[in-house]
């Protein structure tokens, strides 16, 4: 349980051993001789991205470099203040970061919708632009809100955002997350929930950001949960349990089976890797996830 990390902990802190902070310093002069061997010949049926915050120990330039040399789309949750240096390594963002409130305040707390929409009416156009598919949102905390209440409060918001989302042709996502272990009462913590959500708000614009980490965690039955709940998941995050550490044969997950159900979906969105590397060199377990999720 010590090396249970969540983003917010890391957000705040992120614990650098000697061999990581190595890697990170050396990887500008290594990459540009080293792009070959980071290079994956990928199968083209899952779109890779990988959230910034799980390499924060590693400057932005430096991950966006290692990121196109494996093959990467994306790397995720970042601000609109960040898309320019995406730009320069011809890179998207997956899923847009910034929203008030975070995790912890969120739509299902009226009096967060004011400027939860004000930063939406800011936030998707620049996405749009820019090409980013996704901006993320959070239910919040239930602070003893029933998940009715929090459904109504959350569905009354967002209906004020959708049409923003529709006319810019970008997906605002929910992202469910477990409140067993990580975000202590968080609200939007299982999938029937978020669905339930979604059909109240009757949006296509509006979707959930499915994590594997965190489901297996709350409900488990991962892959037919996939398949029966596909049409109102817009996007996936990934994560090793227990832990949140690499997705090798070290947890309990078969991501490659979970990557084949995605896929029999039709799913045409992105997977971003959003574990928090375990291993001396971070970006090598960044392109064996990749290897691993690419079926």
């Amino acid at each position: 349980m010590k090396n249970r990390m969540s983003r917010r902990s890391a957000l705040t802190k992120i614990t650098q051993t000697t061999a990581v902070t190595l890697a990170a310093t050396q990887l500008p002069q290594a990459l540009p001789g080293a792009e070959a061997a980071l290079a994956l010949k990928l199968k083209g049926n899952i779109r890779h991205s990988v959230c910034r915050w799980c390499y924060n120990q590693i400057p932005l330039e430096e991950l966006c470099r290692a990121a196109k040399a494996i093959g990467l789309e994306s790397v995720e949750l970042l601000p609109v203040r960040d898309f320019s240096t995406l730009q320069q390594f011809g890179l998207t963002c997956a899923v847009v970061s910034g929203v008030p409130g975070g995790i912890e305040n969120g739509l299902n707390r009226i009096e967060n919708h004011d400027r939860i929409v004000a930063y939406m009416e800011e936030t998707i156009p620049a996405a749009a632009r820019f090409g980013a598919p996704n901006v993320i949102c959070f239910s919040g905390n239930r602070r003893g809100l029933s998940d009715e209440q929090g459904l109504e409060n959350c569905a009354i918001g967002l209906k004020r955002i959708v049409p923003i989302a529709e006319k810019h042709k970008v997906t605002v996502v929910m992202e469910l997350l477990n409140s067993k272990r990580t975000h202590k009462d968080y609200q939007c913590d299982h999938t029937a929930w978020g669905v339930e959500l979604c059909k109240r708000v009757g949006s296509e614009r509006f979707k959930l950001l499915y994590d594997i980490f965190h489901m297996q965690i709350m409900e488990g039955d991962v892959c037919d949960t996939i398949r029966e709940n596909a049409a109102y998941i817009a996007h996936y995050h990934t994560g090793g349990v227990p832990g949140r550490h690499e997705i090798d044969e070290s947890q309990e997950l078969n991501y490659p089976r979970i990557m084949q159900e995605i896929v029999r979906t039709g799913f045409k969105g992105f997977v971003a890797q959003e574990f928090v590397p375990k291993q001396p060199d971070p970006i090598a377990s960044l392109r064996r996830a990749v290897e691993i999720c690419d079926v």
